[in-house]
């Protein structure tokens, strides 16, 4: 015998008016809901089952399955989008009756009398969307989440501030940039995207843009983008004068990353300060010793309070990584790259993770904890000053144009750690060298390859011949680098080769730490992987005990701190004393 849900057994008379509609006969009802005959006759009659519309039969079915949905206690992604799709049938359904009574063909479709008004005089609609491309967006965004996501949503929908704690590359960036377009066409809100660079908060545009063509076949427009229903989404850097003035739900991106932090939070807060808007905080963690530590952790909750009125603040992962609303009124929640795989996130290989990284960087990369970063020989408080909007700042640059310093030479480094599938990823920068001491060396690009061969890794950076005038490659060939050298030194036979033992490394790690300390080397802010490998080098005794060298990973090697070894690979073509005054030459081999 068929069976019925518990649920909808709470109602036998709803659900026996149900199963009439469907087609069902009396006896057949009374059967399955052990009922009399006769009550179920009464019923048909009283309730007027056979007297009701298609259309009224339509909106039983409707609510019945929107209150069982409703009151479902833990909902799936397939439940939000359900909701939202008999949500809008119900409303569909309201225009029907509505035009029933008056006649009126505007009443079913609001966009007919617009139509019907100004048909050829009307001006293509900027950055407009019709409701069923909003329903269609919609739907889309709720389709691709997964599990941690959905949880985000809802956390966004029930608090005034939500503050994530994150591994590395679960999709935040692009959860949240799809988030937000689709409520600025939903509601009509103001949206500002915060990040430690101009270039990065961008990265929410880009996400949004090419969201919104592929989904509806829409290209928006303009920076700002203002849409048609007037929203307004802003994409700003950290520089606190540009950033004044704007008001909506703010987004700050990689918080744990912003220099100067506090003060700039104040800013951020002001834009959303009414209790209409929304702030979302989210990162992965840097240092311990950062100013935003006492932002996540309840410090500066407490700090402001009489001892009386402090609250305990529990931010630990087993407390936070099914999120919880803390007593400062903030939603926090920590997810690690195993929390994302439990969420369904299935973008990693997490046992080849582990063999990639360090148990420390692994652990700080992707497990969300944070870096004692006293024993790096590159501290977050010594690059911060090296970390600049470089869209701000950078006024010769041009990224996006065929040669983006024009005739200027660059040097570029690459540190090839790996190959093969299971190889640690390789990294590549290019330099732009400063040409006197007041002047700073400027990275412009910064890349990483995994699973490469040597051949394709040498093929990339041929490819920059086409962007820059190149005047100097250093690449280490200290283990499988050689085959990559070999390649490269076809079209570039000035090649520098680096040889690396505990002289040459720790030679290239003063001279960088002296740029640095000098003031003379900028990279853009928003790359807080650059900061991260660099902070990731650390000092420690050989197995002699007789001599420091540098290390960054599970062994001796160059480790995966290879943006930061990329780079002094690059910075080691200037002189120790700083810039030449008729160029700098090429050594052909280095080694200690």
């Amino acid at each position: 015998m068929t069976t019925m849900p518990p649920d909808a057994l709470d109602s036998p008379r709803l659900t026996a008016r149900h199963l009439y509609w469907q087609g069902w006969r009396v006896v057949r009802i009374a059967e399955l809901l052990d009922e009399k005959e006769a009550t179920l006759h009464s019923w048909k009659r009283r309730d007027g089952w056979d007297d009701a519309t298609p259309i009224q039969r339509v909106e039983g079915a409707l609510e019945a399955r929107l209150v069982q949905l409703i009151v479902k206690p833990e909902k799936e992604g397939r439940d939000f989008k359900e909701i939202d799709l008999l949500g809008r049938q119900i409303e569909r359904l309201a225009r029907v009756h509505k035009y029933t009574e008056s006649g009126r063909e505007s009443d079913l479709n609001p966009n007919i009398h617009a139509r019907n008004e100004a048909p050829r005089t009307r001006k293509q609609r900027r950055n407009y969307l019709d409701e069923e491309q909003v329903e269609l967006l919609k739907a889309a965004f709720l389709e691709a989440c997964f599990q941690y996501q959905l949880l985000w949503y809802a956390a966004g929908q029930k608090h005034r501030i939500r503050n994530i704690l994150k591994s590395r590359q679960i999709g935040a960036t692009f959860f949240f940039a799809r988030e937000a377009i689709v409520d600025a066409f939903e509601h009509g809100r103001n949206k500002i995207f915060l990040s430690a660079s101009k270039a990065q908060a961008h990265i929410f545009r880009s996400y949004i843009v090419q969201f919104v063509k592929e989904t509806c076949d829409i290209e928006l427009k303009g920076d700002p983008i203002i849409l048609d229903n007037g929203a307004e989404l802003h994409f700003l850097g950290t520089n606190s004068k540009t950033a004044q003035g704007y008001h909506g739900d703010v987004y700050l991106d990689e918080y744990f990353w912003i220099h100067r932090f506090q003060e700039f939070r104040k800013v951020t807060s002001g834009m959303a300060m009414h209790k209409k808007w929304r702030q979302t905080y989210f990162s992965t963690p840097s240092s311990l010793g950062h100013e935003a530590y006492p932002f996540w952790s309840g410090e500066l909750f407490n700090a402001r309070r009489p001892k009386a009125e402090r609250q305990e603040f529990d931010v630990s992962h087993a407390t936070l990584a099914s999120g919880r609303l803390c007593p400062d009124g903030q939603w926090r929640q920590i997810v690690t790259v195993e929390d994302a795989i439990r969420g369904g996130c299935d973008l990693f290989d997490l046992e080849q993770l582990r063999l990639e990284y360090s148990v420390d960087e692994f652990n700080n990369l992707l497990m969300c904890q944070f870096v004692d970063d006293s024993q790096s020989a590159f501290p977050l408080s010594l690059l911060h000053p090296c970390m600049v909007d470089s869209w701000e700042v950078w006024d010769d640059y041009r990224p996006y144009a065929p040669r983006p310093v024009g005739d200027r030479g660059v040097w570029i480094g690459y540190d090839p750690t790996g190959t093969g599938e299971d190889g640690d990823g390789a990294g590549l920068v290019v330099v732009l060298p400063a040409r006197t001491r007041e002047e700073k060396h400027r990275v412009l690009e910064r890349h990483r390859l995994k699973g490469e061969d040597y051949e394709a890794q040498a093929a990339f950076i041929r490819s920059f011949q086409e962007k820059y005038r190149i005047e100097h490659i250093g690449i280490d060939v200290s283990g499988l680098g050689e085959a990559v050298a070999e390649h490269v030194e076809k079209w570039f036979p000035t090649l520098v080769r680096y040889r690396y033992d505990v002289t040459l490394k720790a030679t290239m790690v003063m001279q960088a730490q002296q740029i640095m300390r000098k003031s003379r080397l900028e990279f853009d802010a928003g790359w807080s992987d650059m900061a991260q490998s660099f902070m990731a080098i650390k000092r420690e005794l050989t197995p002699s005990g007789r001599q420091f060298t540098y290390t960054s990973g599970r062994s001796r090697a160059t480790g995966h701190a290879d943006l930061a070894w990329a780079t002094m690979h690059a910075l080691h073509n200037e002189p120790i004393d700083g810039p030449a005054e008729e160029g700098t030459g090429s050594i052909m081999e280095i080694s200690g």
